[in-house]
């Protein structure tokens, strides 16, 4: 009988989960926001990596190609028009636009350009501060920020020398400039922090992609003396300026691979991220960031922040809250689909936001080289989770449009889970102590906007995914979103909610019975990776040797094997990220590509490799400097099958072919 009643129950579920996603495959995030290009010339190769917004109108945008170009009608009142304003720069990665100069961060030197003698061109550059550069070419530099003072910051990328390293001075660090070029050294920890933002009370939040140091993307509250995690800047600690005195010694005892929650509990300079952007689930190399004080011409998320993701060509959304005085917060997903990889954020003077893009050397789902373009509300407010909020006992999460009270009180409308990555000095982490949490109290409020999840435990320093299926609001909309992660490093003070009958989870257990029975399902042994020669094997009949190039590119992009040959495919990942390699069924390799890209929690532990008659043969994801050698025996049947690095968001352009004849 019990077996039955779990039967009619997944039978329920999943014809109410299906309904649900027929109504929610009606409505897609272009309902509420329009994506606008601005047209670029053909001779202007705009590869943006600075944007700013001038108070008549105009825009401007820098590139890494050393230019500054201004641009008229940007806002579609008319053909756009570009102006050279400067050129014979170095890479510039961040612009400003302050009292009638621009100040620029090139690889070497934040500088002030002007106009003086006013025929539109630059003709003054003065060097504020000079960055000392030891010629690699991860040496990126970002900026300028100004804050409320007037005062400058500027962030230093770590140099690539099989890890992260500062090798020119400062590199690894977030510092304040002021206009006389007097610097200041603030924070260090940093590894690529393309993205960063002064906010709304003047606080510095800086955004960080995944490497050595750092298990997944992130945002960071900096403040003065703060160490963000990864270890290269930390060889400027003795200079007599710097805030903070940690040493790379000093990390040894914390590089285990423990979560980095436990490492901070031993290291006091440790700052830990106030959101989590979980790899591949929402981006995988977050960027800029950019907080709403639009005052509602962007939607209902005012005071909240969009994230940029350079390699899935889309923006997140992520909301914050202080708990016992540090901030944390959620992400959620926001609008994919732009041009190409979205580098820069900036606020439009009519509350849009304007996207600039690039992908040479850095690839993004968005396949042009480089573009311009404009994210615009349509006024119609989409039924999203609007906030989520800490509680003694649990989660509060707030919606932007009413529910029925009885919608909010189905118990297998929510699944919590909560897990976390490793600190170590290797590249990037697998996910780590995934589990369930279990919901014990459901307690909508009155106005139906908000409902309060009492779990039966809570547990600091883990992500928490929230995942609401078959809401839908008052009005008919379906959840535009239904996943979001809240990052809980604290756990708020205050009473625990005495349940009242009508809101305890009297389903509770079944629904966790439910859920453990579908994550126990054991899933097939992969035979696809055979990384030891058959015993059979005198020796391969060809032996094919694989590496990597620079911008997500394999050495060798085109094999010949016979068909029904002994093969042993040696990979030597010799890139600064993780890879594998795939070799799919002829015209599978799409497919493949987009399945990886759902496994969701379990895409670490997978390899990124999904488990379908599409995947013929594949190595383990490799970190970076190492190598795996894979034995199989060629198809039989002759054809073209392509290999690709699974993971997601590289498939697009690492990919090459293996030609089966006869």
């Amino acid at each position: 009988m019990y077996k039955l009643k779990i039967a009619i129950l997944l039978m329920f579920a999943g014809m109410t989960t299906s309904l649900y996603a027929q109504k929610n495959a009606t409505q897609s995030e272009k309902d509420y926001y329009s994506l606008k290009t601005i047209a670029i010339p053909a001779d202007v190769k705009l590869e943006v990596g600075g944007i700013a917004i001038m108070p008549d109108g105009r825009i401007a945008a820098s590139t890494r190609r050393g230019e500054i170009w201004i641009i008229q009608n940007a806002y579609g009142a008319g053909e756009p028009h570009y102006t050279k304003f400067a050129s014979g720069l170095h890479e510039v990665l961040g612009l400003a636009y302050r009292n009638g100069a621009f100040y620029c961060t090139q690889r070497g030197e934040l500088t002030k350009i002007e106009d003086k003698d006013g025929d539109g061109r630059a003709d003054s550059f003065t060097p504020i501060s000079i960055f000392q550069l030891s010629g690699n070419y991860h040496e990126y530099a970002y900026g300028p920020v100004f804050d409320k003072n007037g005062d400058m910051y500027v962030t230093l990328n770590v140099a690539w020398v099989g890890y992260g390293d500062g090798l020119g001075k400062w590199h690894g660090w977030l510092l304040k400039i002021k206009e006389d070029g007097t610097t200041e050294p603030i924070a260090t920890g940093l590894r690529s922090p393309a993205g960063f933002t002064v906010n709304s009370n003047n606080d510095v939040l800086y955004a960080e992609n995944q490497g050595d140091w750092v298990g997944s993307g992130r945002v960071t509250h900096l403040e003065k003396g703060d160490f963000a995690g990864n270890a290269g800047g930390l060889n400027w600690t003795k200079e007599p300026e710097s805030p903070l005195r940690l040493t790379k010694e000093d990390l040894k005892v914390v590089d285990n691979g423990q979560p980095m929650f436990e490492a901070a509990k031993k290291i006091k300079e440790l700052k830990l991220p106030a959101v989590w952007f979980p790899h591949t689930i929402m981006g995988i190399s977050t960027a800029d960031i950019a907080e709403d004080q639009t005052g509602g011409s962007f939607g209902p998320f005012t005071g909240q922040y969009f994230v940029a993701d350079q390699g899935h060509s889309k923006i997140m959304r992520m909301s914050l809250e202080k708990v016992k005085g540090k901030y944390q917060g959620a992400c959620y997903p926001f609008f994919e689909g732009f041009a190409s990889g979205l580098i820069k954020l900036r606020w439009g003077l009519d509350g849009s936001l304007f996207g600039g893009m690039t992908s040479r050397g850095w690839a993004s789902t968005g396949k042009a080289d480089y573009a311009l373009q404009r994210l615009v509300w349509n006024g119609e407010i989409p039924f999203e989770m609007k906030d989520i909020h800490a509680m003694s006992d649990g989660m509060e999460v707030e919606f932007t449009l009413p529910v029925d009270e009885s919608i909010l009180k189905n118990p297998m409308n929510y699944a919590i889970n909560s897990f976390t990555y490793q600190y170590h000095h290797e590249y990037g982490s697998p996910i780590i102590e995934n589990r369930e949490r279990k919901i014990i109290g459901i307690i909508p409020s009155a106005d139906g906007k908000k409902v309060k999840l009492v779990l039966d435990s809570l547990i600091e320093g883990y992500i928490h995914e929230i995942k609401l299926n078959n809401l839908e609001s008052k009005d008919n909309k379906a959840l535009l979103h239904n996943t979001a992660y809240y990052t809980m490093n604290y756990i708020p003070d205050g009473p625990k909610t005495v349940l009242k009958d009508a809101d305890k989870v009297k389903m509770s257990m079944m629904h966790h019975d439910m859920s453990m029975m579908a994550a126990a399902k054991p899933m097939a042994a992969s035979k696809k990776r055979q990384t030891t020669m058959p015993t059979d094997w005198i020796q391969p009949d060809k032996v094919l040797k694989l590496g990597t190039k620079p911008g997500l590119k394999y050495d060798v992009t085109e094999f010949e094997v016979k068909a029904g040959s002994k093969i042993r495919l040696i990979f030597n990942n010799n890139d600064d990220m993780t890879h594998n390699v795939v070799i799919t069924a002829p015209g599978a390799a799409d497919d493949v590509a987009n399945l990886s890209l759902q496994l969701g929690l379990k895409g670490s532990q997978m390899n990124f490799v999904p488990n379908t008659p599409k995947v013929l043969f594949h190595t383990a994801l490799l970190q970076p400097n190492s190598s795996e050698s894979i034995y199989f025996i060629a198809p039989i049947k002759p054809g073209q099958y392509i290999f690709i690095c699974s993971y997601p968001g590289h498939a697009s352009v690492m990919r090459g072919i293996i030609k089966v004849v006869p």
